[in-house]
């Protein structure tokens, strides 16, 4: 029988007016949940995780075990190139002397912590995120011993990796500039620290620090990394007007907010505490995913993954996967996620595939845009704070939005739309569908809209499911802001809608939803996950709905060690390792099975599959794993990205109470 949370969980008494109270502290599921060992070799080196918070553009790593680094690993710098490691160890303490061995490192959600022991010294290290901009990193060193000691200590910086890194100091601060971005760095020590540079290594004079028996003295450095965007003396007063003590006391209130408003809200059916701890897994990822606004990029918002060089930049539909994960239990968050892409809106409606925030880097994609789910993003996040304000902005652009996709996507004007591309190119056109390399495009060809806008020569079921649930969800909002006659005329639309996807796309020889040509009479076989989008956006009859569950739920196709795979395990072109979309479990399909299977009524299926997929899922479960990309459906084994984001919210999707 599982172990109820409210029972198991490590519980602090608190006493109030006399009276017992229970308090569950929702942090320590936090504990380790992400393995942050890796002391960096190389300027890309992805082999270790990064923690970071509040937005920063850099992040922090645990010196590996065997190293004698006293300090954090970096910092990994965002600010530049698709990320690079600035040091093995830009702020090392050395203690004349003595030798200090690593005991213990621990990870919250809400900052890192290391611990140092010698002979008589016991030397604990913090650092924790003071804002978008800054680290405080804070030092306790403690005599253990029964006699006074003299201790003797400098800073310096291991080895430098970055390019292009230049260093100056100034008494007790050393500022970082770089060729090749516009942030600067600074690092403040102590007052009374003095600092040097030598052959682009900079050290600080030698102190002396005096320690009775079993008395303790701790000092803090701050470390920034700032854009021109943003002002470096309005942060150095926050710096100098806040301590290390209330900043992370408002960490670790923070996180244990928004971790309770996760783990409180768990399906009844998963209240156990492996699942709290997923739950506190999937939101240090997007924690660590979160980015401030930079450049070209006016909102906060989520990587797909800092991990992977290439995903460091906002893609449209990872976006709204990512507003609805946030949604849960950081809706402010959530909206400058949906704010952020809605920037990039052109006038006649359509949405950029992808944002940067440096295009000397990595160019914006006009190329293409993504599958429709902005309103489904929008739709739930007021649902979570019923902020009228907000869909007073967004609601007149996600109109725009979806009218453009009939106006520009619609190749015979017959109400069903296509997947395309802006420059007529087939790759381009398959990559709209966010599906790149799927088999039901493998024999697509391109043709011709109006200039500028351009199909696939087929109807997509997924895509016109998307529409027809954006149609409800935009009716939704519709009259919330009492645009009656916009939510009647959505309303028809989507009716009418619902029945050319229960007529055309339905298969009832496979029991399948399938694209079809574009004259809806010629089905494109090859049974995928797009197959039950209809079920997710609630457009299949309940008889259409059975047959598909039933196909689903066979273990030959669909219902493998991580169910609801992007293909069937049956087809001959099944490859998940080869097939980037021709055989992984991406845990958005995965998800969208799931919920399609509850909108029917087959609970008892969806629950055995959500269990499954979490449980098959290798490393999900697993203290320190990292949330992947995808998953292979038969080993189980993470592939491609790590520290994915939408995969880290539609874990929580499929936990928590919708």
């Amino acid at each position: 029988m599982k172990t109820k949370i409210f029972i198991s969980l490590m519980v602090v008494l608190l006493f109030s007016n006399c009276k017992k109270e229970e308090k569950i502290a929702y942090l320590s599921f936090s504990e380790n949940s992400l393995d942050y060992t890796n002391t960096p070799t190389h300027k890309f080196d992805k082999s270790g995780l990064m923690f970071s918070d509040q937005g920063a553009w850099f992040g922090y790593s645990f010196p590996d075990t065997t190293a004698t680094t006293i300090g954090f690993s970096g910092p990994f710098l965002m600010t530049q190139q698709n990320g690079i490691w600035s040091s093995a160890a830009l702020a090392h303490l050395n203690i004349e002397g003595v030798l200090l061995k690593k005991q213990k490192t621990t990870a919250f959600n809400s900052h890192l912590e290391q611990f140092f022991v010698s002979e008589n010294i016991e030397l604990k290290q913090t650092l924790v995120f003071s804002s978008g901009h800054s680290t405080l990193i804070k030092t306790e060193i403690k005599n253990t011993s029964s006699k006074s000691i003299s201790l003797k200590y400098h800073w310096k910086q291991e080895q430098l990796l970055a390019d292009g890194l230049q260093l100056e100091v100034k008494h007790n601060e050393v500022t970082l500039s770089s060729s090749k971005s516009t942030a600067v760095g600074h690092l403040i020590f102590p007052k009374g620290t003095q600092l040097s540079v030598t052959d682009s290594t900079y050290t600080s004079n030698i102190a002396t620090l005096e320690l009775k028996p079993k008395q303790s003295k701790e000092f803090t450095i701050s470390q920034s990394f700032i854009f021109p965007e943003y002002s470096w003396k309005e942060e150095q007063t926050q710096l100098k007007n806040t301590t290390f003590d209330a900043v992370l006391k408002t960490r670790k209130a923070e996180k244990e907010r928004q971790i309770k408003a996760l783990i409180t809200h768990l399906k009844p059916q998963f209240q156990d505490n492996a699942y709290a701890e997923v739950l506190a897994k999937a939101h240090l990822t997007l924690q660590n995913n979160w980015r401030i606004p930079a450049g070209e990029i006016k909102h906060e918002g989520l990587f797909p993954s800092y991990h992977y060089k290439w995903f460091n930049g906002f893609w449209s539909w990872d976006s709204w996967k990512h507003a609805v994960g946030l949604s849960y239990y950081d809706t402010s968050l959530a909206k400058k996620q949906v704010q952020l892409m809605f920037e990039f809106q052109n006038e006649d409606g359509f949405i950029v595939d992808c944002v940067f925030r440096d295009t000397l880097i990595e160019k914006h994609n006009y190329r293409d845009t993504k599958p429709p789910l902005s309103a489904w993003a929008v739709a739930n996040i007021y649902e979570k704070d019923k902020d009228l304000d907000f869909i007073k902005e967004l609601y007149p652009k996600l109109k725009k939005y979806h009218e453009w996709w009939y106006n520009k996507r619609d190749h015979d004007q017959d109400g069903l739309c296509e997947y395309g591309s802006t420059d007529g190119s087939l790759i381009a056109a398959k990559w709209e569908s966010g599906m790149d390399n799927a088999i039901r495009f493998d024999d697509s060809k391109i043709v011709k809209n109006s200039e500028g806008a351009y199909s696939l020569d087929q109807e997509s079921v997924d895509l016109n499911a998307y529409l027809y649930a954006e149609k409800i969800y935009l009716a939704l909002l519709a009259e919330a802001l009492h645009k009656n006659e916009d939510a009647k005329k959505l309303k028809k639309e989507a009716e009418l809608l619902k029945t050319r996807i229960q007529t055309q796309f339905y298969d009832k020889k496979d029991d399948w939803f399938y694209d079809t040509n574009l004259e809806g009479n010629t089905f494109i076989k090859g049974e995928g996950s797009e197959g039950w989008t209809a079920l997710w956006a609630n457009a299949a009859t309940q008889k259409q709905a059975e047959a598909v569950k039933n196909n689903m739920m066979n273990p030959k196709k669909f219902f493998t060690k991580v169910p609801f795979q992007t293909m069937s395990a049956a087809h001959k072109k099944f490859n998940p390792l080869k097939g980037y979309w021709r055989g992984p479990n991406w845990l958005d399909q995965a998800y969208f099975g799931v919920k399609g299977l509850r909108n029917y009524g087959f609970n008892t299926e969806a629950d055995k599959a959500t269990i499954q997929i979490i449980k098959g899922a290798e490393g999900v479960l697993e203290k320190g794993k990292s949330i992947r990309e995808n998953y292979h459906p038969i080993t189980g084994e993470g592939l491609n990205a790590q520290s994915f984001s939408w995969s880290a919210a539609h874990i929580i999707m499929l936990l928590v109470n919708e």
